[in-house]
């Protein structure tokens, strides 16, 4: 982990790549605004990648300062680069988001008044074959997020088990046919290490029934996002890392998550529905103290979704699912469940 201040990348001549349209930029703007207007008020963006929500952030707030954190350190110096106009509001840190107390200490901030995570591939590693994360593209079997450390997706292909490849897709996957595709996989590698992401998305279609493949998107989908999820450790990351935001917030402050997986959305529900509820005897006719909810949540019916109008401007919308809440008590500190 390591604090990229603007002054470090400046001299930096970096083309922009890939395409960025934030995903429901105003409806996040919107929740943000209460804590965020807040004189001296301190944002983090958990996940910066192109800097998309941080831009807009620090346009419709001028006195906001923003820390934003980012595991891939090719997607920080884009945002560097997109956020120069405003580098004396902004620490841009090499991290994963689940680092969140450390770096608030290192930068001496106690507490701040607002948190977004955008949570998944970003558009910059999605757009890019040389990354390994699109199955449509031929690519090493890479999928990193940040490419400075950790396992590849070729490590993993190549050298998981039968049972724990067919775990890794059926979980992180959804993957009906996991254990036909971990059986493929073993057997192939067998003649020859896999290491192509074409090659990966033809052996994995060739694994899938016919009439399976007519429907759902491409057959590879499914297996990619669960090789990319193990890859970078990305559920048991989310795990500590909202809770960590969570105590990480002054009274007032709110958070704001963007999911696309099924099993990220359930972990935010579980974490802010066991904050927003009484933690008191039942029956009682005053709650005792200490024991109220912490957390009010904010979004409509639980999850929102995007609309159609937003999906077919920005297709990477389709599966969006937005929870936000804010802080009514004490948490419990960084890691902690507040009670």
């Amino acid at each position: 982990m390591g604090i990229w201040r603007y002054e470090r990348l400046k001299e930096e001549k970096v083309e922009l790549r890939g395409k960025h349209v934030p995903v429901l930029l105003e409806r996040c703007l919107e929740l943000l605004r209460p804590a965020l207007d807040r004189p001296g008020a301190v944002h983090v963006d958990g996940t910066l990648g192109l800097g998309g929500h941080a831009e807009a952030v620090l346009e419709a707030h001028p006195h906001v300062t923003l820390i934003g954190l980012d595991r891939d350190t090719e997607a920080l110096s884009h945002a560097s680069q997109r956020l120069s106009a405003y580098r004396d509001r902004i620490h841009l840190v090499h991290a994963v988001y689940d680092e969140l107390p450390e770096v608030l200490e290192k930068l001496g901030i106690a507490k701040v008044d607002g948190v977004l995570f955008d949570l998944g591939v970003s558009s910059l590693q999605l757009d890019e074959a040389d990354r390994g994360f699109a199955y449509a593209q031929d690519a090493p079997l890479d999928m990193r997020m940040d490419q400075t450390r950790g396992i590849t997706a070729g490590e993993i292909v190549n050298s998981y088990s039968a049972a724990d490849l067919t775990r890794v897709l059926r979980v992180y996957g959804e993957e009906k046919f996991a254990g036909r595709i971990a059986a493929a996989i073993v057997r192939e590698r067998t003649k020859a290490p896999i290491t192509s992401s074409a090659f990966l998305a033809e052996l994995v279609r060739d694994s899938i029934p016919a009439p399976a493949r007519r429907t759902g998107g491409h057959p590879a989908k499914r297996t990619f996002q669960a090789l990319r999820i193990e890859v970078n450790g990305e559920l048991s990351t989310w795990e500590r890392a909202l809770p960590n935001a969570i105590g990480a917030l002054k009274a007032g402050g709110r958070v704001v998550v963007l999911s696309y997986h099924s099993l990220e959305d359930k972990i935010t529900k579980a974490a802010f529905a066991a904050r927003a509820k009484s933690t008191g005897p039942i029956g009682l006719p005053v709650e005792l103290p200490g024991t109220g909810p912490s957390l009010k949540l904010l979004t409509r019916g639980g999850a929102e979704l995007a609309s159609d109008a937003e999906i077919a401007a920005n297709p990477r919308a389709t599966s969006v699912r937005l929870r936000a809440a804010e802080l009514i008590g004490p948490a419990g500190g960084p890691g902690k469940a507040p009670h």
